[in-house]
């Protein structure tokens, strides 16, 4: 072996190590293809962590798999491709105009949904996050990310026999996980503290190399910490109002003091939710610090600040009352050199009712420039919610506009998917997302021809039903039932798959489907034109009704007369999603109107060619147009609970009965549902270029990130 072998392996060597550090191979099938050739049971095992398949792997086996040439010739294929990401200079931000003016976006999340292999994420907020940082990577925007280091994470879903849902906490390590320690040039540890109530609350931080973007995330577990602090970022929203209190402290506060600890000064700080709108306090306390009257030093942080908020209820702000943060920051407030009144004035709809709580999305609202909802019905429902804050009678009024949500549709490709496009669209399609005139090729039945677009579909129709066969193994296997009798009778290839997987609100209505049994079962049943349900979801370990929605649909999969034919995925994730949304033929989701202020799930299916099937809530208002997926309703609901579920259901039942079913298994000759397909190209043409975080986050940029000249 000469000596220029050698240092070929040598180098990619360190470029693996480099590139499982930087989680751009989340989006990335060839990258990944890489670490899982490397052990195909760790990569399983560990949820696709490319860090914990390289400590499972010795120097000495990666010299001696890289002595395959063509294995090595792979690597440097990879890791070119990775350096070429890296420097990429022709990105949307250098092309745009005004590109390369010092801008840094430092956005503020509680939680962060990136892969499935860091839990630090609840739900859609954190994967919206993580779906918005990966496109700023993209775009090239400047961009750096801040939240807590949850070192147990959300909780673990484990059904019980009797389909109740159970929580367990296991501990993450950091060292098996793509993040990294902060240390400054000497290697030290970088620490920042925050006061909370008479203690000093020191923390370090993990950084997560998104593509060319960073996450930081802030943890107090640290000796000096009394134990109560320590657990303050121990789980993603554990606890009461006092560690909720904790946690919003260290994320809002202590972001801020940590980006100043490295050095970076951002242009403007975006707040995604509420959670993070103590940071406004902090750049107010820098300021004031600096000389600032505090009216000056208000104005200052209004320019700097832009919020977005997602909950279309009052009851879902978080709110706290005067005492609890008297307790708590009244340390920090004496160093903004306010009174408790004053502070409290802040959080108020009413500054000088001293009855009233601290609302973080009121503070978030007072001292930002400009705040969004997340589509164009979320933001009325909005400026009606907050226009007593705006003293205006008229909704209208009220500054509050709208983004509407999008999702980093790269992120959520099936490689399967992904070697269509590339077949039928070349290589460069991915670098042109948002542009029309790409997803309008996909109306040429020359180009891509329905035989191969259906399929597209059966093979992933295929990869989910497998998937959910060696998932109901576990589930079944945990509990002590007998798998291996009923194995292949669930689920089948040949039947319209309907999927149905989010957080277990009970707005969100998941049983809806079966309130009228006898139909439900009857469209099952179907001799001719059978249906079958997947459902995937957590319910929050307080929420005792949404629990009780999922022991409903699992006591449903367990009757003899829908079994296999209705299937319950516990412990979903982002890896139950990915499967979910590229295998299901029908994506259903129906809310109570006007609850769901996006939702983004169903962005997901369409670039694997499955549709819609929603109630005009949220984005799907604004997408459907009649011909791409199917509409539960108007643009219109009842006010009355009862009536608006049984009218809604009665729609649902019909849709599927008269429109959804007879659509899929009408075939001509071929076995082809042209009907179908048509169809499906209608929703990839008018959807994929409009609901994807690049041009969410380029509409951020250009409306809300750069303050008006």
């Amino acid at each position: 072996m000469n000596s220029t072998f050698m240092e070929r392996t040598e180098n990619a060597i360190r470029g693996l190590h480099r590139l499982a550090y930087n989680i751009w191979w989340t989006w990335n099938p060839k990258a990944q293809d890489l670490f899982h050739m490397l052990s195909e049971r760790k990569w399983r095992s560990s949820n696709h962590n490319a860090v914990a398949v390289l400590k499972a792997v010795s120097h000495a086996e990666l010299q001696a798999r890289l002595c395959e040439k063509e294995f090595l010739v792979q690597v440097e294929e990879v890791l070119q491709e990775f350096d070429d990401y890296l420097t990429k200079q022709d990105t949307w931000y250098n092309e745009h105009p005004e590109g390369n003016n010092g801008d840094l976006v430092a956005y503020f999340s509680a939680e962060f949904g990136l892969h499935e292999c860091l839990p630090i994420y609840s739900g859609g907020l954190g994967v919206l996050a993580g779906d918005h940082t990966k496109s700023a990577s993209d775009l090239g925007i400047p961009f750096v990310g801040v939240s807590l280091f949850y070192r147990s994470g959300y909780f673990q879903q484990a059904l019980g026999p009797d389909g109740w849902q159970h929580e367990s906490y296991p501990l993450i390590d950091p060292k098996l996980l793509p993040v990294e320690l902060v240390t400054d040039e000497a290697g030290n540890t970088v620490t920042a503290t925050v006061q909370i109530a008479h203690s000093t609350v020191t923390f370090h931080a993990y950084r997560i190399n998104v593509g060319r973007a960073t996450i930081y995330l802030l943890d107090t577990n640290r000796e000096e910490n009394d134990l109560h602090y320590r657990e303050i970022t121990a789980r993603v929203y554990g606890g009461d109002s006092t560690t909720r209190v904790m946690q919003e402290t260290i994320l809002g506060v202590g972001g801020v003091r940590f980006l100043r600890k490295l050095g970076l000064t951002p242009t403007v700080y975006h707040m995604n939710e509420g959670h993070s709108a103590f940071l406004t306090l902090e750049l107010l306390r820098e300021r004031i610090t600096q000389g600032d009257q505090r009216s000056d030093a208000e104005e200052w942080v209004r320019q700097h600040c832009v919020f977005t908020t997602h909950t279309p209820v009052p009851a879902g702000h978080d709110r706290f009352t005067p005492d609890l943060l008297d307790h708590l920051l009244s340390k920090f407030r004496e160093r903004i050199g306010v009174d408790h009144d004053t502070l409290m004035s802040y959080g108020r709809e009413r500054p000088d009712d001293v009855g009233e709580t601290f609302c973080m999305t009121v503070l978030a609202l007072k001292m930002s420039r400009t705040a969004n909802g997340v589509s164009e019905l979320h933001g009325r429902v909005s400026r009606d919610m907050w226009k007593g804050l705006y003293h205006v009678d008229d909704a209208e009024k009220v500054p509050i506009g709208h983004i509407t949500n999008g999702v980093h549709i790269l992120g959520w490709m099936a490689n399967r998917t992904r070697k269509f496009w590339h077949k039928h669209l070349g290589q460069k399609w991915i670098y042109y997302l948002k542009k029309e005139a790409i997803w309008a090729q996909v109306s040429d039945p020359e180009l891509i021809p329905d035989e191969d677009l259906w399929a597209l579909r059966y093979g992933l129709r295929r990869d989910l039903i497998e998937y959910v066969r060696r998932m109901m193994r576990h589930q079944y296997q945990r509990i002590g039932a007998d798998y291996n009798a009923v194995q292949d009778g669930i689920l089948n290839t040949d039947v319209l798959t309907i999927g149905f997987a989010r957080r277990f609100a009970t707005y969100k209505r998941a049983p809806l489907f079966f309130r009228d049994f006898t139909r439900a079962v009857e469209l099952i049943n179907n001799p001719d034109r059978p249906i079958q349900l997947v459902f995937a979801g957590k319910a929050h370990p307080r929420d005792d009704h949404g629990k009780r929605f999922i022991q409903e649909i699992v006591g449903h999969s367990k009757n003899p007369a829908l079994f296999g034919k209705v299937v319950f995925l516990e412990n979903y994730d982002i890896n139950v999603a990915r499967h979910m949304i590229s295998g299901v033929d029908v994506w259903l989701n129906n809310p109570r109107r006007p609850m769901e202020a996006s939702g983004t799930s169903g962005m997901k299916i369409v670039i694997h060619g499955g549709l819609n099937l929603s109630i005009q809530d949220g984005w799907w208002r604004e997408g459907y147009n009649g011909e791409n997926g199917w509409a539960i309703g108007g643009d219109e609901h009842s006010d009355n609970v009862e009536e608006q579920d049984a009218r809604d259901l009665a729609l649902l039942y019909d849709i599927l009965e008269y429109q959804v079913i007879p659509e899929f298994y009408e075939r001509d000759e071929y076995g082809i549902p042209r009907k179908w397909l048509q169809r499906v190209r209608k929703s990839m043409e008018t959807l994929i270029p409009q609901f994807n975080t690049d041009r969410m986050v380029s509409d951020y940029f250009t409306r809300y990130y750069r303050p008006k000249k």
